[in-house]
């Protein structure tokens, strides 16, 4: 059954997969104090800075949570989108790990701006009011639309003013950077992000995210929260190891490249069709769209998809690293003949 379910659903890019087993071969010191985890780092380094914090972690839940966990108090408040993983697909882990109040904002596009959230800063200062502390965005996000590096730098300058942190969200961080074609630090760290979750899993790793510091100062106390958390991998070079392989030779980049130019392919081939309505830009590796019930059921016979929304039969189509124009056609083919 081919997926277009997540990005999620594709294997280890070979290229990945090599270098654990590379990695696999004779002693290396442990909880990050490898060569790996150093080379890693350093990659990381030449992407943003000298000037940075990285740290791994296993997946990217622990990637956020961990992040909001240095720049919030219990008694803090994460302004954030209706779509977020942190308000919809992490089971109630800030909520829990955190002890923060997730204040959801609606939005049409998946994307939060500083007229969607002034009416939410009337609690600072009011004890009885859990304080607004961080403004949290998903990059590309959860409906497969993109920030662009001015309206990060606008969200980033507000929550400055007002006393408040950004974080970013980047699952699909370079899918977003294919899509903007520009420089990954002009929308992130220029712009005026805190803290970023930099993601592997959706772009060929087998497991691992990475925790990026762009305030040096924000990450003190963080090796322990990640210890505490029970993040702290012991054999770390098997999560260095691949991101050393991702950030090598633009694998990264061309990965998430090959998925936004499979998205772009597939909403050409279905745009004209008769009976399906494309409800969001398609700016990253993600189509959602519109179709009768029916054709969805007998779709899903031979494709794994997520329906995005019962009510109105919204569905979710995913591209990654590994998918084809074949594929692409023969899924367009069938959707022609059920309709």
């Amino acid at each position: 059954m081919k997926s277009f379910a997540s990005d999620n659903t594709a294997r280890v890019h070979p290229k990945i997969m090599e270098s654990l087993v590379n990695a696999n071969c004779g002693d290396e010191k442990s909880y990050g104090y490898d060569i790996y985890t150093e080379r890693a780092i350093n990659k990381f380094k030449d992407l943003f800075g000298q000037d940075i914090e990285v740290y791994f972690v296993y997946n990217g839940t622990a990637a956020n949570i961990l992040g909001l966990n240095t720049i919030t108090n219990t008694y803090s408040a994460i302004l954030t989108t209706e779509w977020a993983h942190i308000n919809t697909d992490e089971c109630g882990a800030p909520e829990k790990n955190l002890g923060c109040k997730i204040i959801s904002v609606p939005t049409k596009d998946g994307k939060i701006n500083i007229n969607d959230i002034k009416k939410y800063l009337h609690a600072k200062g009011v004890e009885h009011h859990s304080q607004p502390k961080v403004i949290s965005i998903t990059q590309s996000t959860e409906l497969g639309t993109v920030y662009t590096k001015e309206e990060i730098r606008e969200i980033a300058d507000f929550a400055h003013k007002n006393d408040m942190y950004l974080h970013a969200d980047g699952a699909r961080i370079a899918n977003a950077t294919a899509s903007l074609n520009i420089d990954i630090k002009e929308f992130t760290k220029d712009a005026g992000v805190d803290v970023l979750s930099f993601g592997g899993t959706k772009n060929g790793l087998m497991f691992g995210e990475a925790v990026v510091f762009f305030n040096k100062n924000l990450s003190k106390g963080f090796k322990y929260i990640r210890k505490q958390s029970m993040q702290l991998h012991s054999k770390m070079r098997y999560i260095s190891a691949q991101f050393e392989a991702l950030l090598s030779d633009n694998l990264w980049l061309n990965n998430a490249k090959h998925a936004n130019e499979m998205a772009k392919y597939l909403e050409s081939k279905i745009k004209d069709i008769p009976f399906i309505n494309i409800t969001q830009k398609v700016e990253a590796n993600a189509i959602f769209a519109i179709l009768p019930r029916e054709i969805i059921d007998r779709l899903q016979e031979k494709y794994y998809f997520y329906v995005w929304n019962e009510e109105t039969n919204e569905v979710r189509w995913m591209t990654s690293f590994e998918t084809t124009k074949q594929e692409i056609d023969e899924f367009v083919d069938d959707i022609k003949k059920y309709l």
